[in-house]
């Protein structure tokens, strides 16, 4: 596969572009993301399907636009997808044509299925793994669902509801009635989802109103991708919206002022599907159909999974920012040697353990931006970057350790901020971050390699090496321990 590859999705509201790079076998990032709202579905829906010219242009340009973006960027490969309003127009082989000869680019028009399932695919290998989980993509012109359980995706299903459609057919008509009719007799198509407990928002839609709801909240974590929260919560959210009057009460909801006109479209076909499927759990996604199309890509050799126990955004950040993957091991293995040792005398949730070694692992990587702020830089690369397959707890936890490695303990300050995120036992943190510090400490004269071992009796942890290991006792001197009565000593 190519190194950079950008991948344009043509919607019914907006034609978007990402760029990604590759940075080891199946590890990439993000180069650059582009959005253009043409809306070439415009006035379509009115006149039975069919593109009208001004949208058609307003595309054309904004294609023009990618592929110089993507010349700047040296992008060996580019894929291109286009969804409902293209799959519905009788004019689209006219459109193709256009693009072909004015921009030498090829638009592949994928089925509502396909769409769903790639959709579903960046999901299922993007966020934390789900069960019983039904993700539902809220476009311009279609709706397209598919459950997953654990990788499995089964039940992909396009539905011919969309914000631009239903607004032309119906809101711009004030007829609610009509468009709720239209919306239930489109959701009987669903036949065949069942045992569902979660919904994962997909699209621009969704991400609006839970990026309103994450400021409302007040949430401590500026990320969106994997943001949880109660069905009720957003039942609540969608009747505030249903009932605006203006757009200055949709502004104090805090929908952005690109969204005003389609907010309401998309937040009836919600509503409505909460109605009809028992939901308990909503999780955002900041991934969709692009990302789906380029993992199929860069996973067609894999069955389009990652690996057992690989995780992305972990590997580019080893990739791109860790410089010695040998003492960034050495943590990871010391770390988790001290936790399998003090875990019970800390009252530590074994599940905690893998948090513990990833932040191990990761902890180098501020070094890669300035030495001296090391921690600082560790702590933002990591709320930044790792950011496929974990949870906010997670993260925020991996975070708070790397910030607070080889230093005091966590602050009060900073476990009352994040309070929501973090263990509810202010303890288990404060003892997270000490076995983070201490194996620091213990590599204080980096080893090619590990020199000692420990052991654990009596509130003492043994150091036994035959090295005096005279940086490792200053520093291990030097730390705050979470509990007085534990004792580190050199054997």
């Amino acid at each position: 596969m190519a190194k950079r590859v950008a991948v344009i999705d043509i919607g019914s509201n907006s034609v978007r572009m990402v760029v990604y790079e590759k940075t080891s076998r199946f590890a990439f990032h993000l180069l650059h993301e582009e959005k253009s709202k043409v809306r070439i579905s415009q006035n379509a829906y009115k006149h039975n399907g069919y593109l009208q010219e001004e949208p058609m242009q307003r595309t054309l340009f904004a294609l023009h636009d990618f592929l110089e973006i993507c010349n700047s960027f040296k992008v060996r490969k580019v894929l291109c997808v286009a969804t409902s309003a293209l799959r519905d127009a009788p004019n689209k082989a006219e459109f193709l044509q256009r693009v072909r000869r004015e921009l030498k680019l090829d638009i592949k028009i994928i089925s509502g299925e396909k769409e769903a399932y790639f959709g579903a695919l960046s999901c299922a290998n993007l966020l934390p793994k789900q069960k019983n989980a039904l993700t539902i993509d809220i476009g311009g012109g279609s709706t397209e669902l598919a459950q997953i359980d654990d990788k499995e995706i089964t039940n992909p299903i396009s539905l011919k509801l969309g914000t631009v459609r239903l607004k032309e057919l119906f809101f711009d008509n004030d007829d609610i009635d009509g468009a709720i009719a239209y919306i239930d007799e489109e959701l009987d198509k669903l036949q065949n989802i069942h045992e569902v407990d979660t919904l994962i928002g997909i699209g621009g839609t969704f991400r609006a109103i839970s990026a309103a709801i994450l400021k409302e909240d007040d949430y401590p974590l500026n990320k969106l991708h994997a943001f949880e929260y109660k069905a009720k919560h957003l039942k609540k959210y969608l009747h505030k919206i249903m009932d605006a009057k203006t757009n200055k009460e949709l502004k104090e909801l805090f929908i952005k002022s690109n969204r005003y006109d389609v907010i309401k479209p998309g937040a009836l076909i919600l509503q409505r599907v909460l109605k009809k499927i028992d939901i308990n759990r909503i999780i955002t996604s900041g991934v969709g159909v692009r990302e789906g199309v380029y993992l199929s890509d860069l996973l067609r050799h894999a069955n389009e999974r990652f690996p057992a126990n690989y995780n992305t955004s972990v590997r580019y950040i080893l990739d791109a920012h860790v410089n010695d993957a040998t003492f960034s091991n050495h943590l990871a293995y010391v770390a988790k040697a001290i936790f399998d040792k003090t875990s019970d005398y800390f009252e530590i949730d074994k599940k905690y353990r893998d948090e513990l070694v990833i932040a191990a692992k990761l902890y180098p990587a501020g070094s890669s931006v300035h030495f001296y702020s090391q921690n600082k830089h560790s702590y933002y690369i990591i709320q930044s970057a790792l950011e496929y397959g974990f949870r906010h707890k997670e993260i925020t936890l991996i975070a708070t350790l790397v910030k607070y490695a080889k230093r005091k303990l966590p602050s009060e300050d900073h476990l009352k901020l994040y309070e929501k995120l973090l263990p509810k036992d202010e303890k288990t943190t404060q003892a997270l971050s000490y076995i983070l510090s201490l194996a620091l400490a213990l590599l204080s004269h980096r080893p090619r390699n590990i020199d000692f071992t420990v052991s654990f009796k009596d509130k003492e942890l043994q150091i036994n090496s035959k090295e005096e290991l005279y940086l490792a006792k200053i520093a291990v001197e030097k730390l705050e321990r979470p509990s007085k009565d534990f004792r580190v000593r050199f054997l």
